[in-house]
């Protein structure tokens, strides 16, 4: 049995908990926040609240083995809302989100010291939320689980401090570039305790050759696709080019903006996503210049994407990119880059295009190709609803538990 932990909640820790619930494998999940969609009580919940705690639904499942602790987190929300900026202040603020997953970590380790869950034989957590967690559970002679959601850290380092000599104005948007060397050094820490590491895509596990003594067994498993939406028929005019994700440069966000403007009145571009607080003229300036929306809720961003013709997601360094999936569910074929997901799902030239990083003028090509050439465009939107249909969720929790299955048959390292 399975012990695992996640402060926050979204569709991939969803499914692995449910993944290893389905399996007979999961003994408890600790969480900040329960919700339950269900209860009578929450249809008296609307608006903005509703959609934020939507967010925090595990599946019905999976509800009665929630250990919830919700202060922490309740604190980072409010603090947010209200502008309360030192109190989540990065790293440092009592409420940051590094104060939330330091939080739930060091309160999984005090419920393993204790005694409790003794049928347990494992613990999966993930990145910046495992540290204490699996020294108690080595204490115990736990196995170690431990989910990389995103690559390696230093290889990230590399990716942000070239960045931010070719693109120094967009310096301020690259928030891992400030990431404390405690911080990073208890990454390090994290993963050389584990025991088994699974992540979401090839490329995620490439970055892993760049940690010095790291040699356990890596799993890789895609994440799943949401339902393919029907099809809308979508007016002619201009190509509708479509960006969700923070408005960060890790997202290869001055490329991809670049990439439009070659196009010039051929595209319209939509933005969705937040930005961070900080000063960035260049992101000021095509915020005014292009449509944008700050947030939406997950249903809506689907509902938008189903609107568009294409998704532009040229990521510079990501875990996976799960907006890969929701787009091409959505009908939208993916422009991204080697550096995400892409590789593991789509089929190049068919539902979608992988681009070097970087690469405008690729990028451009490949817009302006699906803007004069519609009919390929239907088509690559045709292909991207075949392949979210064979990619859905049920695929990765098979995927995942059976990995799972797999390590619970491994004696843990010693301590």
């Amino acid at each position: 049995m399975t012990i695992f932990s996640h402060p926050i909640g979204n569709s991939n820790v969803w499914h692995a908990a449910l993944a290893l619930e389905e399996a007979g494998l999961l003994e408890r999940v600790f969480t900040c926040i329960r919700w339950n969609p269900d209860a009578p009580l929450s249809s008296l919940v609307r608006g903005r609240l509703r959609a934020q705690l939507a967010r925090r639904a595990f599946p019905a499942p999976v509800r009665p083995k929630l250990d919830v602790s919700p202060w922490l987190e309740w604190g980072r929300v409010l603090s947010t809302k209200l502008g309360f900026d030192s109190l989540s202040r990065h790293e440092h603020g009592i409420f940051s989100v590094d104060g939330v997953y330091r939080g739930l970590d060091e309160r999984v380790a005090r419920a393993l010291r204790s005694g409790a869950m003794p049928g347990a034989k494992a613990v999966y957590s993930y990145e910046d939320g495992a540290r204490e967690t699996f020294t108690a559970a080595r204490e115990r002679g736990l196995r170690c689980l431990y989910d990389l959601p995103i690559g390696y850290w230093r290889a990230a380092q590399d990716i942000y401090h070239d960045e931010a000599v070719r693109e120094p104005e967009w310096m301020p948007t690259l928030d891992g570039i400030y990431d404390s060397s405690a911080k990073l050094q208890k990454k390090e820490r994290e993963l050389l305790t584990a025991d088994e590491v699974f992540v979401a895509s090839r490329f995620t596990a490439s970055t892993l050759q760049r940690a010095p003594g790291f040699a356990a067994p890596v799993h890789v498993v895609p994440y799943g696709a949401p339902a393919p939406l029907p099809e809308q028929r979508r007016p002619d005019g201009p190509l509708r080019v479509l960006f969700v994700g923070t408005l960060t440069q890790r997202k290869g966000l001055s490329h991809a903006l670049r990439a439009v403007e070659r196009l010039g009145r051929g595209i319209e571009f939509t933005l969705v996503g937040s930005r961070l607080r900080g000063e960035c003229a260049p992101l000021d300036a095509a915020l005014r210049r292009h449509r944008w929306i700050p947030t939406l809720p997950a249903e809506e961003v689907l509902a938008t994407m189903c609107q568009h013709d294409v998704m532009l997601f040229p990521s510079l360094f990501e875990g996976f990119g799960l907006v890969i999936l929701e787009a091409l569910a959505c009908g939208l074929p993916v422009i991204t880059t080697p550096h995400t997901g892409g590789p593991d799902v789509l089929t190049d030239g068919e539902d979608g295009f992988i681009v070097p990083v970087r690469d405008v003028d690729a990028m451009a090509d490949r817009l302006d190709r699906l803007a004069t050439r519609r009919e390929l465009c239907r088509e690559m939107s045709a292909a991207a609803r075949r392949k979210a249909a064979r990619l859905d969720w049920s695929v990765y929790r098979t995927g995942l538990a059976q990995a799972v299955r797999q390590c619970l048959a491994s004696p843990p390292a010693a301590v």
